[in-house]
């Protein structure tokens, strides 16, 4: 396996320059390959008007791969997440193939090639991972020889990084498609909007991993709202409660750094997810900012803590979160969640208005004496499955799809309530979003990382 094991230094910030850069489980859906041909696909895909429609054809429909009909897809993040996303790329398009992985990790990176070549490399039929060891690429530079080889690059990597892969791609004319969070902190949050703005300058598709938005139901819900059926929305309620996320995987002494360790477990250090109201709860807060039209809040204020997952073990991140955003329009959006086993478990978003409230879960619409008057009956789809079907379809059509402006917005009103549950503040969301809280390590190698301590509301400053 060749190895990149390169030190990689962040680039200098300053406050107007952005830096370098289910219901809960059913996050990790998988869909059956398909053996459809091309002209199947491009005949039965169904690609939505809205993510299309509005955008310039400034890309010709020939101009990928050299003019060639083959889209090699490249992989920057082996782990679960990310072999999910490049199953649902090959399935998304028959004319894919997978030419390059990347990971921090070189166990990640060798278990995801052996996953996808498994899956995808039939007995009598084309590969369609073309990737071989060769190809895989470990250490904390190994993005950038993933992007060389691909034309489409999925980056699924642990969310620090997201801000920095998001350059490259975009500098190397890539399209992309990004999970959620973009970023952990607003100068993250600052240099994925730069680059969201020179991918559409370049006519590049960028493609969020918010994948809610991609939901038939979810769609239709919120044409529903747009159209006025509840009156003027008045407020509205999210909740992400659940037991949590994996126990921490290894054991100090199991590694051969700190650094190493955090990366393992990373979900439960906030320089590298953003605490789970940004890595996890974003999903909810992402719905309440879509029925804000992408309108971000006026003041952000609530509060947090660890009352469960209290073990140093569990790093450095909270375990719940009750954050009120308020509008300039008086709106107010209740956003609570929690990790605590063996508790009750909600994930559920309400949406009140004037002449109504939409359950946005149940795809439901009633009015206030308790009559369904609207109810969704359509076909259900794989949310994972439509993003990708849809970015591949606007690649194929010359017509980008660009979701960079909304999922900058939800994960910085992530981070906004992070940061009001971490100081105890209410907060702009100007503050929030010129913030110099940089959560960047001292440096990118296998050595010691000081873990900083637990935020604690009073004294934490915000910066």
């Amino acid at each position: 396996m060749r190895k990149q094991q390169q030190k990689w230094l962040p680039s200098a910030l300053n406050p107007a320059v952005p830096r370098r850069d289910k219901k809960a489980e059913i996050m990790d859906k998988r869909t059956p390959n398909s053996d459809g041909t091309r002209r199947e696909f491009l005949a039965t895909t169904a690609l939505s008007a809205a993510a299309v429609a509005a955008v310039p054809a400034t890309l010709n429909a020939g101009a990928y791969a050299g003019g060639s009909d083959l889209l090699k897809v490249g992989l920057v993040g082996a782990g679960g997440r990310g072999t999910g996303a490049a199953e649902q790329a090959l399935n998304a398009d028959p004319g894919t193939e997978l030419v390059a992985l990347a990971d921090v990790f070189e166990d990640a990176v060798t278990r995801g090639l052996r996953q996808l070549s498994r899956k995808f490399n039939k007995d009598g039929a084309a590969a369609r991972v073309t990737a071989t060891e060769d190809q895989c690429y470990t250490g904390f530079d190994a993005y950038k020889q993933v992007i060389e080889k691909c034309d489409v690059v999925l980056l699924a990597s642990t969310p620090h990084f997201r801000p920095e892969h998001m350059r490259a791609s975009v500098e190397a004319g890539k399209h992309i498609f990004c999970e959620k969070p973009i970023a952990v902190d607003a100068p993250g949050v600052r240099s994925v909007l730069e680059s969201s703005a020179k991918a559409a300058e370049k006519g590049l598709s960028l493609v969020s991993g918010l994948c809610w938005r991609y939901h038939p139901g979810k769609r239709a819900v919120f044409e529903q709202l747009k159209s006025g059926v509840i009156g003027d929305i008045v407020s509205m309620q999210c909740s992400y409660m659940t037991g949590g996320v994996w126990d921490p995987r290894r054991e100090r002494d199991q590694c051969k750094s700190e650094m190493e360790y955090q990366i393992r477990n990373w979900y439960y250090y906030t320089w590298l997810s953003g605490d789970f109201n940004v890595e996890q709860h974003i999903h909810s807060l992402d719905k309440m900012m879509w029925a804000m039209n992408d309108e971000a809040p006026a003041t952000i204020s609530g509060s947090g803590g660890r009352q469960v997952r209290t073990d140093a073990r569990y790093g450095n991140i909270y375990d719940h979160f009750d954050i009120v955003y308020q509008w300039a329009n008086g709106v107010k959006a209740f956003a609570r969640c929690r990790h605590w086993p063996n508790c009750e478990n909600e994930v559920e978003d309400y949406i009140f208005g004037t002449k109504g409230m939409i359950d946005v879960m149940a795809h439901k619409i009633s009015d206030y004496k308790g009559n369904v008057i609207w109810q969704y009956d359509g076909p259900d789809g794989d949310m994972y499955q439509i993003e990708h079907n849809e970015l591949f379809a606007s690649i194929r059509a010359g017509k980008p799809i660009n979701n960079g402006d909304y999922m900058c917005k939800s994960t910085m009103l992530a981070i906004a309530g992070r940061m009001a549950g971490y100081t105890g503040q209410k907060l702009t969301w100007d503050a929030v979003m010129n913030s110099k809280e940089d959560l960047s390590p001292a440096s990118y190698d296998w050595a010691d990382n000081p873990v900083p301590p637990v935020a604690v509301p009073g004294k934490t400053p915000f910066v």
